[in-house]
């Protein structure tokens, strides 16, 4: 059981110190200003979480698919977005349901194995939108294991699998939808939220890991692009 509490001590504790937790709060609350605005933000501040809701259609300027017809469909298992030993590589859709459920299954996995700490950081950092205003790195890279940690997990020939079981749109970001609908077409930021289970497993050891995940992760569907990443929430919206 040492090598779980090894995966589960990096992602709270990556280095930088304090400068690098205010950089990351400061991004994160841009995101989140973005994704619900002022009232959105309200609501997901003091609202107990609820089940998911159906979010309203973008407006007719946008050719993308409609995120309420992708947040209505029920929830399948779908494996990992990549086979083990592989690096992730972003997915090409317009859907941010699609795309947020190949994100977060990309978060959850790892191999120590296959690749360095750095290596898996490039290959997510592909997953981010180029426009750097609306580009949250740091919440990205705060779940990916420490330098340190990654040497000492990859000494256990260490690797994690996910399987993502749900997805959908936040209440409080289609609340937020229904009170502007034309507010989504300064950024094209969507929130969703995804949930899953990780597997993970060492050499000479039984497999352990975490069941229930959740993460809301902010996604960029601009019209006649592929979406992009934009960070993951400081905590799950309901």
């Amino acid at each position: 059981m040492q090598n779980r509490s090894l995966a589960s001590a990096s992602r709270s504790g990556n280095p930088g110190g304090a400068s690098r937790v205010r950089h990351r709060a400061l991004l994160g609350t841009a995101v989140l200003a973005i994704l619900l605005a002022v009232a959105g933000l309200a609501a997901y501040l003091t609202r107990a979480p609820h089940a998911a809701v159906k979010a309203p259609s973008p407006q007719s300027s946008s050719p993308a698919p409609s995120p309420s017809a992708a947040a209505s469909s029920p929830p399948s298992a779908s494996p990992s977005s990549r086979g083990e030993g592989s690096l992730p590589v972003p997915p090409s859709t317009g859907d941010p349901v699609a795309y947020a459920k190949a994100a977060a299954a990309a978060l959850w996995s790892y191999d120590t194995r296959a690749y360095t700490q750095p290596q898996l950081l490039t290959a997510l950092g592909r997953w981010l939108t180029p426009q750097s205003q609306y580009a949250d790195a740091a919440s990205v890279d705060t779940l990916v294991p420490s330098v340190q940690v990654w040497r000492e997990m990859a000494q256990q020939g260490q690797f994690a699998t996910a399987t993502v079981s749900g997805a959908y749109f936040p209440q409080s970001f289609t609340q937020a939808l229904q009170a502007d609908p034309g507010a989504i077409t300064n950024a094209y930021v969507y929130a969703v939220t995804v949930t899953g289970n990780q597997t993970i497993a060492w050499n000479g050891a039984p497999k352990g890991g975490e069941q229930g995940m959740s993460m809301t992760l902010a996604v960029q569907c601009r019209p006649s692009h592929s979406c992009a990443l934009a960070g993951v929430l400081p905590a799950v919206a309901p």
